[in-house]
């Protein structure tokens, strides 16, 4: 053995000596701490440091805790040792390092060791006073459970007099009480004797009462059997003077009473039209006026046009040679033309110029443009007008669409379903008596509007309503039925209101109006409608429509002579005036008015006005 591995086992020896002191010096630490308590099981190396400390021990947890730090500087000199050896190990070739690492090591061992003793030492004098302050708070723990004992006794004893005392005051109550209910009952007994006696005294009195009704009914039988002589005497003395009557008069009384009964009603229905007629009269002298001023203001201030529309265009050509063109050869253009279109094509001798005749505006408007058009690109074939037709078609259709959006923008109608928009632009070629139909119904929104402003209503909704009251004849040729109940079934399924619903059903009568809306729609087309210049009529319908004018006034009873005057807008009625009096001509004029309304139609209104003159002529000789 070399002398450094002499030196390095040297100093691995003083370590563990050094460990074994320490170890020995802690059980001494352990005992020296256990004297005067019971004695515990026997202690290895780690029993010391894993025994559990009390919960509420403050200082006992102190000692514990300096206990364990020195067997943690016990278990870090081990680990220095195990270090040592290692080092010791690995470096045998460097003398020196070994030699201060083993000074250093014995340093700190002695270190550890003079660092435990003064634990020790202070761990013992701490011991002994908790000791001593554990004594003393039993001492006043003690003191304060018998002070709170006591405490509670004391209140346990002042609840047990409180409640003897309350049970007293209860048994005290019950007994007057039961004083005062034996007071009751005594007075009761008194008021029912009172009322004994009473009824006692009661009993005496009806039976006075029953001896009065038994003689005032012995009585009520005396005078009874007098009157019913005294009767008997009436009625025959009545029998014989209505025998007497009836054989003076001639008349049974059943006959009489059927007179009588007729008379009052002849003169109760007369007294009923002269009242009918006052009311009528009055009125019509107030009512008239103010209608008439807010009509004429309406009309005046709503700039209108003369009825131009008719069933057939007119589409002037470049030149003659094109009438050629169109025909085709054998025919064949004009006769694609048709069939496709639907548009009857003339051609006649009119100098650069064609007819298209068809009844549907809307199809005759596309004809119209599809001619133009191929007359502008001159080829003219049946694949060409094909091709053409649907373009005219497309633009027509957009036309019809700008004219619906230029009639909302000009009523002031902004929100409104797409369906009643595509129906609006159909209106723009259809026409009523010849007046365009979309145009009727901007000129009738106008009206109704003014008259709205007029009696200080809402205008958007009643030119709304008056707007929308012919939309059904965009539909008429396909669906059947009036267009007004066709307008109104479009319009409440496209959402509009009930009160634009009921004013588009009720504008000819279908439906009885009851709204304002309504009545104000009916006004306002008949305005638009019966102005000079908004609508004509072919002579023949003209004719037979005043023909039958005349003849339902001519067939009533009493009617001399009919005059249709105003192109049938007034009918003059003469009658009789010994066959027709004053009552009678107001019930003619009605009459005549209701059956002319349910059988004609017509634009406008017709008025009824009978005249009755009696005359009466001498000769002076």
């Amino acid at each position: 053995m070399s002398p450094l591995e002499g030196v390095l086992t040297g100093a691995v020896v003083l370590l563990a000596l050094g460990v074994v002191a320490l170890l020995f010096l802690g059980v001494r630490v352990v005992k020296h701490l256990g004297v005067g308590k019971p004695k515990a099981a026997p202690l290895d190396d780690h029993s010391f440091w894993q025994r559990p400390i009390a919960q509420d021990d403050t200082e006992s947890r102190q000692v514990h805790a300096a206990a364990i730090e020195a067997a943690a500087a016990l278990e870090q000199a081990r680990a220095l040792t195990v270090t040592a050896q290692r080092e010791a190990s690995s470096a045998r070739g460097d003398a020196t390092t070994a030699k201060a690492d083993a000074a250093a090591a014995k340093a700190e061992s002695t270190a550890a060791r003079a660092e435990a003793q003064r634990i020790i030492d202070v761990a013992h004098a701490e011991s002994e006073q908790i000791l001593e302050r554990a004594n003393k708070q039993a001492e006043i723990d003690a003191e304060q459970t018998r002070q709170a004992a006591r405490r509670s006794a004391e209140r346990e004893i002042g609840l047990l007099t409180a409640t003897a005392k309350e049970q007293a005051e209860d048994a005290e109550r019950r007994a007057q009480r039961l004083d005062e209910r034996e007071r009751r009952h005594a007075e009761e007994a008194d008021r029912l004797a009172e009322r004994e006696r009473l009824h006692g005294e009661e009993a005496e009195r009806l039976a006075e009462r029953d001896r009065r009704i038994a003689a005032a009914e012995l009585d009520l039988v005396r005078w009874e059997t007098e009157l019913n002589k005294r009767s008997e005497d009436l009625d025959r003395a009545e029998e014989g003077r209505r025998r007497e009557l009836e054989r003076v008069a001639g008349l049974t009384a059943d006959a009489a009473k059927s007179e009588l009964v007729e008379a009052v009603e002849g003169q109760a229905k007369r007294e009923a039209a002269l009242l009918v007629r006052d009311i009528e009269n009055d009125a019509r002298t107030t009512a008239e006026n103010r209608a008439r001023h807010i009509v004429v203001d309406a009309i005046q201030r709503v700039a209108s046009e003369q009825t131009a529309e008719s069933v057939v265009s007119v589409l002037h050509l470049p030149s003659d040679e094109m009438k050629g063109r169109i025909i085709g050869r054998e025919g064949r253009n004009i006769r694609a033309f048709e069939q496709v279109t639907g548009v009857n094509l003339i051609i006649d001798d009119t100098p650069e110029a064609v007819l298209l005749s068809c009844f549907d505006p809307v199809r005759r408007e596309i004809g119209r443009v599809t001619l133009e058009k191929l007359v502008l690109d001159g080829r003219i074939h049946p694949h060409r007008i094909e091709e053409v037709y649907e373009t005219a078609r497309d633009e027509v259709e957009r036309l019809c669409l700008r004219a619906a959006e230029d009639a909302l923008v000009e009523v002031g109608i902004t929100e409104i379903h797409p369906e009643l928009v595509t129906m609006l632009g159909r209106l723009r070629y259809r026409t009523s008596y010849g007046q365009n139909v979309l145009k009727h119904l901007v000129e009738t929104a106008h009206i109704a509007g003014i008259m709205a402003a007029e009696l200080r209503l809402d205008p958007a909704l009643i030119k709304r309503s008056a707007f929308l009251h012919d939309i059904g004849k965009a539909l008429t040729h396909e669906v059947e039925g009036s267009h007004a109940l066709i307008g109104a079934d479009l319009a409440r399924r496209c959402g509009e209101s009930e009160e634009v619903v009921h004013a588009i059903e009720a504008h000819h009568n279908e439906v009885a109006p009851q709204t304002i809306e309504a009545v104000l729609t009916q006004a306002s087309d008949a305005c638009s409608g019966g102005r000079p210049g908004a609508r004509r009529e072919s002579l023949e319908a003209y004719v037979k429509r005043l023909e039958r004018i005349e003849e339902i006034a001519g067939s009533k009873t009493g009617v001399d002579k009919v005059f249709a005057m105003q192109a049938g807008r007034e009918i003059r009625v003469m009658v009789r005036p010994e066959d027709v009096d004053e009552i009678g001509a107001a019930v003619l004029a009605r009459d005549v008015a209701k059956q002319i309304e349910e059988e004609l139609t017509y634009p406008g209104q017709i008025r009824v006005t009978v005249v009755r003159e009696s005359r009466t002529t001498e000769i002076a000789r």
